[in-house]
């Protein structure tokens, strides 16, 4: 098929490599083109100099950018994928955004004839670079299955949730999961620690039981060895839970823990670990020391 990719960052580049290499045209748009150089050059695809030249006789226009505000733009924006596509073609957006922006798309584009679709991935950068992510879905079942063979590039897990912004609130049940799961292993690290036990030795034996988690098994070792450079930023998961909570204002829902990890996260933002991995939250505790 031929499809545009918006947006090459650390999930992005390596996804839109996926659908060039499955055998799909790709033509790409970054906001810096020298990015874009890049993947061409890995991928022997096409780059644009706007998101509306990328999409401009795509079948499907797939954007994975920053925020609500950088969607907005890529998308309804002078130069926006909207102003290009024809009726019958789907966005897909795997932008980690807000629901209430995807709903907004999703009008904007059923009043052109265009089908929508909020996937947001869960994965990191290792599921993107294997083809391994996680994408939930939200939007009509006719967009679904045009899109869901394509995303199978770097879908491992694809699943239709319901309607447009669903995808996105199950994308924030995930990052809920996430917080607790990365605090009570950085706790868990730091009382082994204090008790004089030999760390490594204890995670290698309780990773395999009851307490064991994807968290565990990739990150108590740099947690243990004070490597934090490894996939997703404490900077990007402050925007994840800013949304879910102002999506918990909203819809009643009850989130202590993840209020109070979000405030740990902003401490490790305050001693320069911004861009260290989400597991840095263990470094709280030697600050306390």
């Amino acid at each position: 098929m031929k499809l545009a990719f918006i947006g090459l960052g650390t999930m992005g580049f390596p996804m839109a490599g996926h659908l060039q290499k499955s055998g799909h045209d790709v033509t790409v748009y970054n906001r810096t083109s020298a990015k874009a150089d890049k993947w061409v050059e890995a991928y022997a695809g096409a780059m644009a100099a706007t998101p509306a030249l990328a999409a401009s006789g795509a079948e499907i226009v797939f954007t994975c950018v920053g925020n609500d505000n950088d969607l907005r733009e890529v998308t309804t924006g002078a130069d926006g994928v909207l102003a290009a596509m024809a009726s019958g073609t789907v966005l897909v957006d795997h932008t980690t955004a807000s629901a209430e922006v995807a709903r907004e798309l999703n009008q904007i584009a059923i009043s052109q004839g265009i089908g929508f679709l909020d996937a947001p991935v869960s994965g990191g950068q290792a599921g993107a670079e294997n083809g391994a992510l996680s994408v939930m879905v939200g939007g009509d079942s006719v967009s679904y299955d045009l899109a869901e063979p394509v995303m199978k590039a770097y879908g491992k897990s694809i699943r239709l949730l319901g309607e447009a912004g669903n995808g996105q609130l199950a994308k924030m049940v995930n990052q809920i999961c996430i917080a607790g799961l990365v605090q009570g292993l950085a706790e868990a690290v730091h009382f082994a620690k204090q008790s004089g036990l030999d760390a490594e030795q204890v995670f290698d034996v309780i990773q395999h039981g009851a307490a064991g988690s994807w968290q565990m098994v990739n990150r108590h070792k740099t947690m243990i060895d004070d490597v934090f450079d490894y996939g997703f930023a404490v900077d990007w998961m402050r925007k994840d839970l800013g949304i879910t909570l102002d999506e918990a204002r909203r819809n009643g829902a009850q989130l202590p823990v993840t209020a109070l990890v979000d405030q740990f996260y902003a401490e490790v933002q305050s001693m320069g670990g911004g861009r260290w991995d989400t597991s840095s939250l263990v470094k709280r505790f030697e600050s306390d020391q």
